[in-house]
C-alpha cells in the first residue's frame, strides 16, 4: 500500500521524482516521493498530456524514415520541456523547492527496443534530452535505466518487479501485478515467507492498448475507446482472433520484452491481411480487446497457476471491458485495479522510476535479473548533474 501525504515531513534527503511516458503515447505522469520511511510516500502527482505533434513524432519514429536522427533530436528537447512542466507542477503542487528532491528519474520515450539483435547485444532507445531536463529543473536528473541490463545480457525490461514486489507481494499467497499500457507486462510475485520469495518473474507478455488506441484513433478520431464502450459493441471474430495469436511471441519463454516495434499497425495488417476489410470496425476492436485480455489470462495460467489475485494497473486498469474480459478468462481468481489496494492505477510506472533513480544515487542495483535474463544485478541509469 502506498501512503499518500498533503504535506511534506522535515526529511528532504529521501525524495525524488519519477516520471514516466510510457508507450501508449498519451502524456507525461509524475509523482513526487518521499522514501525515508517503511514504504514509499506520494507526496504528489502530476499528468502532462502529449500534443498530438509530438504523439504523432514519436509514434513516427517507431520505425525508420527519412533524417530520423534530426526527428529523433527535436522531439527528445520537446519531451524534456513537458517533462520539466511536470517537475514544476508536482514542485507547486507540493510546496517543496528543487533543492529539496535528491534526483528525477526520467524514463524518457521508447522509440526502438531490440535487445539481443543484430550482433547479440542489440540495443534500446528511451529518447529524451536529460541534460535539458536538469538545466531546466535545477535537478540531477537520472536517465537511460534500460542499457545496462541489456549490456549484461538482459532484455532491459520489465524494471518495476522489485517494486511491485515491495507495494503488492503478500505473506503467504501468490499475486500477480500486471500493467497494461501500450504493451502489457507481468510480475509474478511468489509468497514472501516461502522459499521462493527471491524468485520474482517478470516479461512482457504482448500488446495492451497500443493496438486498441490505434484501431479507435484510425476509425473515430478518439485517442482510446473509453472505457471499452465501442469493443462492446461489436462481436469477437474467433477466427481473426485465433490468427493474431499464432503470434510466436505469445509462446516464447521469459524473459522477454516486446514493444512497438513489433505490436503496431504494420503487425496488424500483415497478420489480418483483407479481414479488416471484411469484418466491422468495431467487431476488430472487440477482437483486439480479446488479444489483449486473453494472452494476459494465457500468460498468468502458464506462470502462476496458483495464483489468488491479479493486480493491475497502468491505463488498461481504467478499460472496463478489458477488465470484465480478464475476469470472464480467470475464474477463481480476484482480478481489481491497484487502486483497491491503495496505489493509483497511473502512478504506479513513475513511482518505479523514482526508486529506481533512488537505487542509482545509491549504487545499488535496479533489476530483478533472472526476470531480464542478465548476467546478475546491475546499478541503472546514466547522471546528469544539476
Amino acid at each position: 500500500m502506498l501512503t499518500r501525504m498533503t504535506t511534506l515531513a522535515p526529511s528532504i534527503s529521501e525524495r525524488y521524482i519519477g516520471l514516466m511516458s510510457g508507450t501508449s503515447l498519451d502524456g507525461v505522469d509524475g509523482v513526487l516521493v518521499d522514501f525515508s520511511g517503511p514504504r514509499p510516500m506520494l507526496l504528489t502527482d502530476a499528468y502532462v498530456p502529449f500534443p498530438p505533434a509530438l504523439r504523432q513524432a514519436f509514434f513516427d519514429l517507431q520505425s525508420a524514415g527519412h533524417n530520423e536522427i534530426h526527428r529523433e533530436a527535436l522531439a527528445a528537447n520537446a519531451l524534456a520541456d513537458l517533462y520539466a512542466e511536470c517537475v514544476a507542477q508536482l514542485l507547486h503542487e507540493s510546496g517543496c523547492g528543487p533543492r529539496e528532491v535528491r534526483a528525477i528519474g526520467a524514463h524518457g520515450q521508447t522509440i526502438r527496443h531490440q535487445p539481443g539483435e543484430h550482433d547479440g547485444i542489440g540495443y534500446t532507445r528511451q529518447t529524451q534530452h536529460a541534460a535539458v531536463l536538469a538545466e531546466r529543473t535545477g535537478i540531477d536528473v537520472i536517465a537511460d535505466f534500460r542499457s545496462r541490463d541489456i549490456a549484461a545480457g538482459g532484455q532491459g525490461a520489465p524494471l518495476v518487479p522489485a517494486v511491485h514486489r515491495a507495494l503488492f507481494a503478500l505473506p503467504d499467497a501468490w499475486r500477480v501485478v500486471c500493467n497494461i499500457g501500450g504493451i502489457a507486462n507481468l510480475t509474478v510475485l511468489p509468497p514472501q515467507q516461502s522459499d521462493a520469495c527471491d524468485r520474482v518473474l517478470g516479461f512482457d507478455c504482448g500488446p495492451g492498448n497500443a493496438l486498441l488506441d490505434y484501431w479507435v484513433h484510425a476509425h473515430r478520431g478518439e485517442a482510446y475507446d473509453r472505457n471499452g464502450e465501442w469493443a462492446r459493441s461489436g462481436w469477437i471474430d474467433a477466427a481473426l482472433l485465433e490468427t493474431l495469436r499464432s503470434e510466436p511471441f505469445f509462446a516464447r519463454m521469459p524473459p522477454k520484452s516486446t514493444g512497438r516495434d513489433l505490436f503496431n499497425p504494420t503487425w496488424l495488417q500483415q497478420q489480418a491481411g483483407d479481414t479488416l476489410e471484411r469484418i466491422r470496425p468495431e467487431d476488430v476492436q472487440a477482437t483486439l480487446l480479446a488479444l489483449t485480455a486473453d494472452t494476459i489470462a494465457d500468460a498468468v495460467r502458464t506462470h502462476a497457476p496458483r495464483t489468488a489475485s491479479l493486480v493491475v494497473c497502468g491505463g488498461g486498469a481504467r478499460n472496463g471491458a478489458l477488465m470484465q474480459r480478464l475476469a470472464a478468462q480467470l475464474p477463481g481468481t480476484l482480478v481489481a485495479a491497484s487502486d483497491d489496494f491503495g496505489v493509483p492505477a497511473h502512478q504506479v510506472e513513475a513511482l518505479a522510476f523514482a526508486w529506481l533513480a533512488r537505487q542509482c544515487v545509491r549504487r545499488e542495483p535496479g533489476n530483478v535479473y533472472h526476470a531480464t535474463g542478465a548476467a546478475g544485478p546491475r546499478v541503472l541509469g546514466t547522471i546528469y548533474p544539476a
